[in-house]
């Protein structure tokens, strides 16, 4: 799990720790992962995942059991000064990789990496993450040698995983999702509790079977409710 703000001063560090400090217990009574959790520019964006391991993934009732109990205990607490939105998600089919948890967690994956600047002529790699530390990520690259690269995680811009699809997978025309991996439908659209003056609600998503489609209007789950006038 990492956590960040867009400003590096005591007070931004102060309103992360309150934030941790509300949404880490709730995701965990609940036998979740809270695998990235970002303030930054009035978007409090909570992603959740299931256990390594695990079978199965987040269902979308549990991302609106979360959205529900961290909206009723930031409305108690108040951890947030100002308006803000509140956003709570699965990692999807191809995750973002942003701290040393998360390649550890995601090791034996492809992963497509952008470093922050040219190395050797370029700034894209690719390959298969073979290993992972504190501060370095190795990967063995897809050219015919099978290179492989140890990056320090801090020259990296932007890192994923890259979801290989299965031979004869197709995507379904509702979700997108493949049809070997479509388990449930997504089911009726569900609303949390109204709203508190300052906090606006909006999409939690997650695909049917616990993996996040490419983005269509029939794939998300809706849990918006119009901001309040203070």
């Amino acid at each position: 799990m990492s956590t960040s703000n867009s400003s590096s001063n005591s007070s931004g560090n102060a309103v992360n720790d309150r934030i941790l400090a509300l949404v880490a217990p709730i995701v965990s009574d609940l036998k979740l992962d809270l695998y990235d959790l970002e303030f930054n520019g009035g978007i409090l964006k909570i992603t959740i995942d299931t256990p390594p391991g695990s079978a199965g993934g987040v269902t979308l009732d549990q991302l609106a059991l979360v959205t529900r109990l961290v909206g009723r205990d930031f409305d108690h607490h108040d951890p947030i000064p100002g308006h803000y939105t509140l956003e709570v998600s699965s990692p999807g089919l191809e995750r973002t990789l942003r701290t040393p948890a998360h390649f550890q967690r995601e090791m034996g994956k492809t992963v497509n990496i952008r470093l922050r600047a040219n190395v050797d002529g370029t700034r894209r790699l690719q390959g298969v993450l073979i290993a992972a530390d504190d501060s370095t990520a190795t990967i063995r690259l897809d050219d015919a040698a099978l290179t492989e690269r140890v990056i320090p995680i801090d020259t990296i811009d932007r890192a994923k995983t890259v979801f290989q699809w299965e031979k004869g997978e197709k995507l379904t025309p509702s979700t997108g999702t493949p049809k070997s991996k479509a388990k449930a439908s997504t089911g009726p659209t569900k609303r949390v509790p109204k709203n508190s003056p300052k906090r606006t609600n909006t999409k939690s998503s997650v695909a049917a079977g616990g993996v996040k489609p490419p983005p269509g209007p029939s794939d998300e789950l809706d849990l918006p409710i119009e901001e309040e006038s203070a």
